[in-house]
């Protein structure tokens, strides 16, 4: 028989609610039976034509932000139409859902409001967060957390930023098939520091500078607290904080709950997934790899460790994978002798020795291009956020070093991104291996067209959020990272390569994460995080799990009466 949803209201209600609502699909007999004739119109649609009535609507809207609009208010009335349209238009869709359009979302939160969605947890309320996570009904698989202060390269949204955790949500549903009512977004609401939010009559957070130090902290603590007394098996990501508290709240919460941060090791396991793709093109092994990161965040950091986690696994020590990577940020290149580094600038800042070498301008600020000429590396990472830093003459160095460069404009949105895909290919004479954080259309280049590979971190966090979840693994540990960008760069075809990208399409998603979730899973079973029976049938129980927009049959139960 085939599964339903058995439910306990009918009319009206039944069709406010967006996960049971199906419009004009109810059947004849499921309108009868749940007291619908009447309140819809009467003809019967199968979901291929309701698909084709709000595609058709989607395409009549004029700007990506209406797009955007439309589609959070067909996600409001019916969740399973709304997953079936991004389903059937993933490549389509994922740049309004996400990237670069959420930005322009978050940005304009206030002023698009319609419905509430997820649990907003304001600084004010600190005494009362474990009543406000229990008036939330359901049990929640996955958890999307942020702060608002740093939303992609956009900088501090403030509630507006409640935006990100929602279309990141949207993906783990969409992506990796976690249903949609085992996921919740939470803001935490801190204040903001932007002075055209605080200045906004119709901002809709707390009007208030953000709250630092001791008193932050203990609102994340209290946070944390009420989550494992709630929800002690929720899966916990970070999503958007400020580097510093980015970097503070994981390593102080990993060993308490089943918590990771995409922006740190989602990001890192995207990037060495791409790389072990790109090396099948350049023949080369992860050791000899020597890399320079523009941007010094979160990310690159999480990048940085990744890489060095996986030249240890070929066999480097720990100072020789380090001597592999250098980071330049705003001052120029990281070296030893700049005063009160931070503890991950300094593990990568290169020699005094070394750069008394190098030919350059002003050694006390060493430019991208300098150093690129100077260190001669294979792989170019940027996560400035700053438009623009890979200039002509940065990628023309790449290219002149090596035969085939590795050039990785991570930077999201398209507005941030170190340089486009086509002056990548146009400047390296079409040589470079690309790929970018936000999407770009192919680039023809002397009759050649390159599918430009989008490094976007949706290939991987919904899956690690999917097998902790179906696996039931306790904590997150680094080397699930690694496998999963062992196991993402598996899903890259030779026509993939062919074509000149090193990510699969989008619309191999759910293959992806099928694939990412199985290596979490056999992961967090070896470091004794799940227990051993779930590897018994492992891919047949991930996909069993993976929910799928369909419409099921309704039947209606009432409520039992107590006496």
């Amino acid at each position: 028989m085939e599964d339903c949803i058995t439910v306990n209201v009918s009319g009206s209600t039944l069709l406010t609610d967006p996960l049971t609502n199906k419009g004009t699909a109810f059947s004849p007999d499921e309108r009868a039976a749940l007291h619908l004739d009447g309140l819809v119109p009467p003809a019967v649609c199968t979901i291929d034509q309701q698909l084709e009535r709000v595609y058709e609507n989607y395409r009549a809207k004029q700007t990506p932000l209406e797009r955007y609009i439309h589609l959070a208010s067909l996600q409001d009335r019916n969740e399973t139409l709304f997953f079936r349209l991004v389903h059937d238009h993933i490549e389509e869709m994922m740049p309004v859902l996400y990237t670069p359009v959420v930005g322009e979302a978050c940005q304009k939160f206030s002023h698009i409001y319609r419905r509430p969605r997820g649990l907003y947890i304001a600084y004010e309320q600190r005494d009362a967060i474990e009543s406000i996570l229990a008036n939330y009904a359901e049990s929640p698989a996955v958890i999307v957390v942020t702060d608002g202060e740093r939303i992609l390269g956009l900088g501090d949204q403030g509630v507006g930023g409640m935006g990100i955790p929602i279309g990141k949500l949207c993906l783990y549903t969409a992506c990796a098939g976690i249903p949609p009512d085992r996921t919740l977004p939470i803001m935490l609401d801190v204040g903001t520091d932007n002075p055209d939010l605080l200045n906004d009559p119709m901002y809709l957070g707390t009007r208030h500078p953000r709250i630092r130090g001791t008193e932050y902290q203990a609102f994340i603590d209290r946070f944390i607290e009420a989550l494992i007394r709630v929800w002690p098996e929720a899966v916990l990501q970070w999503e958007d904080f400020l580097k510093a508290n980015a970097i503070t709240q994981l390593a102080r919460f990993r060993d308490r709950l089943c918590t990771f941060n995409d922006d740190i090791q989602g990001t890192a396991a995207t990037v060495i997934a791409g790389v072990y793709a790109a090396l099948r093109l350049t023949r080369q092994s992860m050791p000899d790899q020597r890399i320079v990161i523009a941007g010094a965040g979160a990310s690159a950091q999480g990048i940085a460790a990744l890489f060095v986690a996986a030249m240890r696994d070929e066999g480097l020590s720990l100072d020789e994978a380090r001597t592999r990577i250098a980071t330049v940020d705003s001052r120029g290149l990281v070296t030893r002798d700049r005063p009160n580094m931070e503890e991950f600038k300094a593990a990568y800042a290169r020699t005094v020795d070394e750069v008394a070498a190098y030919a350059c301008r002003d050694r006390a600020h060493i430019t991208l291009e300098e150093t690129v000429r100077n260190l001669r590396p294979t792989i170019l990472i940027g996560t400035s956020g700053t438009a623009s830093v890979f200039t002509e003459a940065v990628v023309g160095a790449m290219a002149a070093i090596n035969e085939r460069p590795i050039v990785l404009p991570l930077s999201n949105p398209t507005s941030k991104s170190e340089c486009t895909a086509e002056e990548a290919v146009r400047w390296s004479d079409g040589r470079a291996i690309i790929a970018t954080g936000s999407p770009f259309e192919p680039v023809v280049y002397c009759g050649r067209t390159y599918r430009v590979g989008q490094g976007n971190n949706a290939l991987v966090f919904p899956g690690v959020g999917l097998g902790l979840w179906v696996g039931h693994v306790r904590r997150v540990t680094d080397a699930m990272f690694l496998d999963t960008a062992r196991a993402l760069a598996g899903q890259v075809t030779e026509a993939d390569l062919a074509s000149g990208a090193i990510y699969p399409p989008l619309s191999r998603i759910r293959d992806c994460s099928h694939a990412v979730a199985c290596a979490v899973i056999r992961r967090g079973v070896t470091e004794g995080h799940a227990a051993p029976a779930v590897l018994n049938g492992l891919e047949d129980t991930v996909s069993r799990a993976m929910w799928f927009p369909r419409y099921r049959p309704i039947r209606y139960e009432p409520p039992q009466r107590h006496p």
